[in-house]
This record gives C-alpha cells, structure tokens and sequence, in this order.
C-alpha cells in the first residue's frame, strides 16, 4: 500500500482537494489512493476534473471511463472542455489549455492533486536540459506550488511508475491509455520510448537519480531566490504615482548588480506575471537598461512589456497595453463612469454644468491655470513628470469643447472639482 498521508499531512487543513483526472494509469491511483485515504483518515471533501482536450476520437470516450470511476468511489466528478490554441507544439497548447482551466476552477485555498511521478520528473530535467534550460527550468516540477486561487500539489513524485502499475493491477484498477503516449514525433515520447529504455540498460537507476538531481537544482534555485528577494526589497522602493496601480523598481538599484544577479532578481520578479524569456531574449533587458535618459525603451514579453520612466521600470499589461477608446458621455457625473480599458474616473467637489464627456491628448490642447494663464497642456504634463506611457490614456473633463480638468493632477482644474481617475488594476497582468 502507497501511503501518501505523510505528504499530504501539511495540506489537511485545506477547505477541499481536487483530483485532476485524465484517466490515465497515473491519475487513477491517484484517485483510488485518496479515496481509500479518505475512509481510513480524517481528509478534506474530495472532488475530481478531467479536461476534455477534443484532440482525437478516441479521447471522446475517456469522460464516461472517468465518471464511473469517480461514481465507484464515491468522488464527485466535473467535466471541462477546452479548446487548445493552434500553435508549433500541441503538447505545449493542450498543457497551458489545461492548466488554465484547472486553475480557473480552483475554489480559494483549494488543493489541486495532479499524478506526476518520478519518471515524469526524470524526464521533466532531461528534456528542459536538452532545450538548454537554465536553473529554474532545471528544478523541473516543484512538489507544490500556487496556482489559481489555490494550490497544485504532486504527492507522488517520489514514486515510481512501476510501484503505480503493481497498485493498479493488485487493486485491479482500470485505466486509460492514450494512443498518443507512443508517439514518438512528440519530444517526451521520445524521450520516455527510445531514451530512457536504452539509458536505464545502463544505469538502472538512472530516473531515480535524475529526479534526486532535480531536488538538489530546487534547493539551489532556492537560495538564488532568497537572493533575489534581498535584492529587490532594495529596489522596490515607493514609486511616484502611487495611484497608477502598476509595480515597478528602481533602476539604479538595479544597475549596482552584476549582470547575472539583476537577471535573477528580474526571473524571480517577472515569473508570476510572464512566461521567462529565454536566454536568447534578455537582450531586451539590456536595450532597456542602457538607452538613453531620454529615450523612451520598452522590453515586450509574453504577458506584457517592461517600460522605463522617472528611473524606474514598470509593468504594463491587460488593460495597460489597449488603448482607451472613444469619448464617452457622461449622464450623471455624480455616479462613477467606466471608461472603455480604461478604469473608471468619478468627480468630487463642486460638480460643473453642462454636458460632459471624456476624451484623451489629441496634441494642442491648453488649459487655463490658476495665477499662470493659458498654459500648453503637453508642457504642463511635463511639469508634473507623470510617465509618458500613462499621458495617452489620461482622463480630459471637457463641457462641449472646454477643457475642466486633468485626472489625478489637482492642480489642474478650472473649478472647485476634482476629475479621479482609478486606473486599470496591475492584478490583470498576474498570471
């Protein structure tokens, strides 16, 4: 009998555990497992997913194949279809398809159980170390980790695939085999048909090793973050603009660390927003890092983009990278307006008359400053150093043609009012 309670015991006191089930030999122990676990020992409510990917025919039948399992153990049972987005890799589509469904149905603090065992993570460290992976990809897959409003852990991944088999056939376990494991034009078929068989003729325990390297790589990227830590509670110091929502970090900071420490703080800090570029794209950091003062350098990720001003660099993304549209109406300024990837701006004070609408810098426009006259709208923006990307998508308050008052800069006002603009959140760019 596999006993995963030992593992297990530091996540007891979560609300509810999620089984992700394929069907497949791995995820069916797993099931089976916390099934039985859960009539011997106090657990967390069980419940299970499978995701229907719709890659081939024969996938059509694995959610009746899950559903009676999961109505032979007593375990509730809900089926997501996913679309996987074309692309050069339908093993990486069909894998970020899934885990973001999983993650999107994650309750808070819920714990998803996935079935990876030792040879997966074996293989996980083999393959990253073939693409030229550098320390974070070599820790391969963490034994826990966040994801969604929970978190994603892997009990089994010191078990290895032949112990799962004996468990199945003792508990005389059906399970589901997917044509497509055996084909070897995927890069982890490969590896796990015609590479590990042959290394394991020579070192046996080779997969065992593998997976103890992977542990030693964790504990290394460990510290390296530990490291990154110190670093940017250095960096992130109070930015300016507080109430642009956005993060960002002081770039001189930055720069009084060698080249391969300001790479390591940034991975860590980039990681829950973006997928890492790889070695090949960290030119981009250094284009930003070294233009100009004033040059207006941005680096372009996955997931958003790293713009620099006022001496830092900030993270743009979601609403951030749409540009606001149109020039709303606005009915009744004593409620809040939404604006279109925009926030929302409301006013306080003394409401002007008139009917109002909002609009953005088109180039020329000048507002008239108390003790100054006219003044050029673009020179007073300047004055007040806000950074260039959030001049665009700045709120203007017009009554027909007149300009009132510029968002979140009080002393840019006509009247006894206040125009508040509540940016768009910097949550959207979280991955």
């Amino acid at each position: 009998m596999l006993d995963l309670y030992p593992r297990l015991s530091p996540w007891l006191t979560a609300p509810s555990w999620c089984i992700a089930l394929s069907g497949g030999l791995d995820s069916s122990v797993l099931l089976h497992l916390l099934a039985t676990l859960s009539r011997q020992q106090r657990l967390p409510p069980l419940r299970a997913i499978h995701i229907h990917h719709g890659l081939q025919a024969a996938a059509d039948a694995w959610p009746e194949h899950c559903q009676r399992l999961c109505d032979d153990l007593g375990v509730d049972l809900q089926i997501i279809r996913v679309k996987v987005a074309p692309g050069a890799s339908i093993e990486q589509g069909a894998r970020d398809a899934r885990y973001a469904a999983l993650a999107d149905s994650l309750r808070r603090d819920e714990v998803l159980l996935t079935g990876q065992h030792r040879e997966d993570q074996a293989e996980t460290l083999l393959f990253r170390l073939l693409r030229g992976a550098g320390l974070r990809g070599l820790s391969a897959m963490p034994e826990w980790r966040p994801l969604g409003q929970g978190m994603l852990v892997r009990p089994l991944l010191g078990v290895s695939r032949h112990q799962l088999r004996c468990y199945a056939q003792e508990q005389h376990l059906a399970w589901i085999e997917d044509p497509s494991n055996s084909d070897t034009r995927f890069s982890r078929n490969y590896l796990r048909h015609q590479v590990f068989p042959a290394l394991l003729q020579r070192w046996p325990q080779a997969a065992q090793n593998l997976a103890r390297s992977a542990e030693h790589l964790s504990e290394a990227q460990g510290l390296l973050d530990e490291l990154a830590q110190a670093d940017l509670a250095q960096a992130a110091t109070p930015a300016p603009f507080a109430w642009l929502g956005l993060d960002s970090l002081d770039l001189e900071v930055l720069r009084q660390l060698s080249p391969a420490r300001q790479r390591n703080a940034l991975q860590y800090w980039l990681a829950p927003r973006t997928r890492l570029p790889d070695s090949r794209h960290w030119a981009g950091w250094e284009t930003l890092r070294d233009a100009a003062s004033d040059g207006r350098p941005l680096w372009r990720l996955t997931d958003g983009e790293l713009q620099r001003a006022n001496g830092r660099i900030w993270w743009l993304a979601g609403d951030w990278l749409k540009p606001p549209a149109g020039q709303p109406i606005w009915p009744d300024p004593a409620q809040p307006l939404a604006l279109n990837h925009n926030g929302s701006v409301s006013l306080s004070g003394t409401l002007p008359q008139g009917p109002l609408h909002i609009a953005y810098r088109q180039g020329g426009e000048t507002l008239a400053v108390s003790g100054r006259g006219q003044r050029d709208l673009k020179r007073l923006l300047n004055e007040s150093q806000l950074p260039s990307f959030a001049r665009s998508r700045l709120p203007l308050l017009y009554c027909a043609e007149q300009l009132l008052a510029v968002a979140n800069l009080p002393g840019l006002s006509q009247g006894d009012w206040q125009l508040h603009w509540h940016a768009p959140t910097s949550e959207q760019g979280l991955r």
